[in-house]
């Protein structure tokens, strides 16, 4: 099994990409603490990981989460291998949208929720890899916007910009900390059926052009378990020579035109 011994944390690892990849770690042989902000959540997820894993609740933007999360998987499972940061998500009902509408509110939101709390959980990973004097690995959640834009459909010009910043983040982390054994890459799906993603996935039209911008396998929406083999390869000793890395996952969508 590519990850037997291994201890990893999931933040925003309770729903959607999240909690498919906690629970094929799991499969492959992790015991896993998934983050989360519903209760109700956390709950449905611990009962599926099957006394694998744990279930903490917890904003992923408040400092203390990430912290918590990583002594916990050192107390219960007795170390801490690796990061998976999945949390984040859209700002478009907070004022997220094209420049011209873009309000200062949503800019802030959205900064909030997908890279400053990217930042406070690969800060406590970092110190904690770097006080078990281990190396580690960490696995950031980008996305497709952030280096192919799609103006018609997903025009939210600060989770576009948010998703670039992980890139340029990831990098130069992973830069910094290479002499520390300490991995960083990033994986950037294309448009995935999340609970994030309703408004696209519910919508004809979207789902018309999805079906020519992400061709592969018939053209169709990606699916959470679609990332969950490169997520297992980041979170293993395969990817041990594998460091400030952009891995797009995304049916075709960064090579494909799509037809409005």
């Amino acid at each position: 099994m590519w990850l037997e011994n291994k201890r990893i944390v999931v933040v925003g690892g309770t729903t959607g990409m999240g909690l498919s990849a906690a629970l094929a770690f799991v499969q492959e042989g992790a015991q896993v603490v998934v983050v989360g902000r519903n209760p109700d959540s956390c709950a449905a997820a611990e009962k599926q990981l099957d006394g694998n894993g744990l279930a903490m609740s917890g904003d992923a933007s408040d400092p203390q989460t990430a912290p918590k999360a990583i002594a916990l998987c050192q107390q219960i499972f007795g170390g801490f291998d690796g990061l998976y940061h999945v949390a984040g998500g859209s700002g478009r009902r907070f004022g997220d949208g094209p420049l011209h509408e873009l309000t200062l509110d949503g800019w802030h939101y959205t900064v909030n929720l997908n890279l400053t709390s990217l930042m406070l959980s690969n800060q406590a990973a970092v110190r904690a890899f770097r006080a078990q004097r281990s190396g580690g690995t960490i696995l950031n959640m980008g996305s497709v916007l952030g280096s192919h834009p799609s103006p018609v459909h997903f025009g939210t010009h600060a989770y576009a910009a948010m998703k670039s910043g992980v890139i340029g983040f990831t990098r130069s982390v992973a830069a910094y900390y290479a002499n520390d054994n300490i991995r960083v890459n990033v994986l950037a799906p294309a448009l995935v059926e999340t609970p994030m993603a309703q408004r696209a996935a519910t919508d004809d039209t979207i789902l018309a052009f999805t079906k020519t911008k992400q061709p592969l396998d018939g053209g169709r929406i990606g699916q959470p378990d679609d990332l969950d083999g490169a997520a297992i390869y980041f979170m293993s000793d395969q990817s041990r020579f594998t460091t400030g890395q952009v891995l797009t996952v995304d049916g075709g969508w960064s090579v494909s035109e799509g037809q409005l």
